[in-house]
């Protein structure tokens, strides 16, 4: 089994998400090489091919030239599956090479069992099981879902990857920079969030008072931004943003792939559920087992002496 892994490379840098697709082909057992269109100097560490082409020839992303660069690779390695992250580029370059092979394409991927993809469905409160049709399957899989155990080890061998025809219809010129939010979560040392398991609206400002007693910021699940309790801009997540503070402490969430995967890179994590099986309870550093509306004001008035 053959794996094709598709780089990222993004303002003059390889993307971190590069070794979350080692990880996934780890576990999947597959054999690997990778596509990357950037620079030498930043090839990734890893034990394979690696068919490198210059950014600064075909462009950060171009959609027309890197989905040919993507299809020479696989006419050299015939893969089983090939494999993006699910993120912008990927969104848009995978199922471009898809149409082009006229093979399937599995999206969104969380987790392997038992040799099948699980994605999530029904607003990602399920998952379902999917098994790839065909000798070649295009495959995104989710950001934060796969984690490579230990430093990237490892010297590809490099192989150049050229076009004879360079001409595209699309011309790339740059990087917006997203509009700015009401609170920048990514450089907060300490984040207090606020699940479904909160309760109501009304609830959600005993957990910004415990936020403000440990000198933090209040962060969100999607489920309660959605329900107009809280503000987009503090939403943790996949369709938010994804964190890595000291401290993490989560009230009243469940542990939604789409969440872990904003918040699980937390250098200490703490989650306050009355479910002792609730799916965060597996990457806690600590579960407390207790109602959050009573947990939360004795752990607040505690901190605030």
């Amino acid at each position: 089994m053959k794996a094709l892994l598709i780089a990222e490379y993004r303002q003059g840098k390889l993307l971190d998400s590069t070794y979350e697709l080692v990880a996934f082909a780890k576990e999947l057992g597959a054999e690997t090489a990778m596509v990357l269109v950037g620079s030498a100097a930043d090839a990734p560490k890893f034990e394979g091919r690696l068919y490198l082409a210059d950014a600064a020839k075909y462009g950060e992303y171009n959609p027309d030239l890197h989905k040919k660069l993507v299809l020479a690779a696989v006419a050299k390695e015939n893969p089983d599956y090939i494999v993006f992250i699910h993120s912008s580029y990927g969104w848009d370059l995978a199922p471009r090479v898809a149409a082009s092979l006229r093979t399937g394409q599995v999206s969104e991927v969380v987790a392997l069992v038992d040799g099948k993809f699980e994605v999530t469905c029904c607003n990602a409160k399920m998952r379902r099981s999917v098994a790839a049709k065909g000798t070649t399957t295009v495959v995104t899989i989710q950001a934060g879902a796969f984690s490579l155990q230990g430093e990237p080890q490892g010297s590809p061998q490099v192989e150049a990857l050229e076009l004879a025809e360079t001409a595209a219809k699309v011309e790339f010129v740059g990087y917006e920079a997203a509009e700015q939010k009401e609170v920048d979560l990514t450089r907060a040392e300490v984040i207090v969030s606020a699940g479904r398991g909160v309760g109501k609206k009304e609830n959600v400002p005993v957990i910004a008072e415990l936020a403000r007693a440990l000198g933090g910021e209040l962060g969100a699940s999607r489920p309660v931004v959605d329900a107009g309790w809280a503000p987009h801009s503090h939403q943790v997540g996949t369709t938010g943003q994804t964190v890595s503070p000291k401290l993490y402490i989560a009230c009243g969430i469940s542990g939604a792939i789409q969440h872990l995967a904003g918040m699980k890179k937390a250098d200490f994590i703490v989650a306050i559920n009355k479910d002792k099986d609730a799916p965060i309870g597996e990457i806690a550093d600590v579960l407390v087992v207790a109602d959050v509306m009573q947990f939360v004001p004795a752990m607040t008035a505690r901190c605030a002496r």
